[in-house]
């Protein structure tokens, strides 16, 4: 979609407003949050309005938009392109009608937009996060150092960046609320519940083989709460000889996520809201070859479920 300028704020209109430290979950949920409430504020036609130091823009600015030194223009900046105001404080806002509007609300908030205008006005706005994705220069709206989203990147591909073909798989087991989130998405798009956790042999081969990935490195990124899945991995034939694991020292959130957003293949796990969004993002570039939804046909055949967008977009995804 083009990128245009965002809705600018309209005088007299309500506000939408997000501020406080109480926020739903971690990093992927944020930006599920942060995209829900532009398409909150569309639908219920509010101005949005940021508290500078919030949970929202800390998980944003750890990413993207970093504070360079010119606070001021980067307010301007990012007013101009989401056409949402950063205040300091809440009496910026004194004269007009105010919702405040909690993290848990924004991450079960469901429109009833036709699903095409969702999809199109969600991936504008995840091409627009990426007009200003961190470079290990500036702070987060709370002074903190950034990271660099391309380390990971730089550091494992080295010179080859340009021109190297690999795989990501996403191994996410969250806890103890892995099998209850996969198990909730099996039942509402028919996907397997349990195989996106477990990432078996069998289960990533149905995939990376018919792209022809299988003769290309294969990066494991994960949060390291179950080391069976690389085990198990690494013992495979076909896919043992290829298997990567990103150099700890350089692995980091940002970095792994523009890693996977950035590979040629992507396999990521449809209970993790990270690996929601960075298929979001792969959509919005414009690459193929990204697989969350499987389950076994009567055959006993991995298979994909919906694959087009309706369940990346549909009811507790987008």
């Amino acid at each position: 979609p083009p990128l245009v300028r965002g809705r600018p704020w309209i005088k007299g209109k309500k506000v939408l407003l997000v501020d406080g430290m109480n926020r739903s979950g971690r990093t992927g949920n944020n930006l599920r949050e942060f995209f829900h409430l532009f398409q909150y504020a569309k639908d219920h036609d509010y101005n949005v309005a940021i508290a500078k130091r919030s949970w929202l823009t800390k998980a944003l600015t750890e990413l993207f938009y970093a504070v360079q030194d010119d606070e001021k223009e980067w307010k301007r900046n990012f007013e101009y392109v989401f056409g949402a105001r950063i205040i300091e404080d809440e009496s910026e806002l004194d004269g007009m009608e105010v919702k405040k509007i909690k993290s848990t609300e924004l991450f079960y908030f469901q429109s009833e937009e036709n699903l095409n205008e969702r999809i199109w006005f969600e991936l504008k706005k995840t091409k627009k996060l990426f007009l200003s994705y961190n470079q290990g220069k500036g702070v987060t709206t709370f002074g903190m150092p950034v990271g660099d989203m391309c380390s990971v990147i730089d550091a494992t591909l080295g010179e080859e960046k340009s021109s190297a073909v690999y795989s990501v798989i996403h191994s996410r087991h969250l806890e103890e609320e892995g099998e209850k989130l996969l198990w909730w998405r099996s039942k509402l798009y028919g996907c397997d519940p349990y195989a996106a956790l477990h990432m078996k042999p069998d289960y990533v081969k149905s995939i990376l083989a018919p792209w022809g990935m299988l003769d290309h490195p294969i990066y494991l990124i994960t949060d390291g709460q179950d080391p069976e899945v690389f085990e198990r991995l690494q013992q495979d034939p076909d896919i043992g000889p290829q298997l990567r694991l990103v150099p700890p020292e350089s692995s980091w959130l940002g970095g792994d996520v523009t890693f996977a957003i950035m590979s040629n293949a992507f396999v990521g796990n449809p209970a993790s809201s990270l690996s929601s969004f960075i298929a979001h993002s792969r959509l919005a570039f414009g690459f193929n070859n990204t697989s969350l939804f499987r389950k076994k046909d009567e055959n006993g055949e991995w298979m994909d479920v919906c694959p087009g967008m309706d369940c990346l977009f549909g009811p507790k995804m987008a």
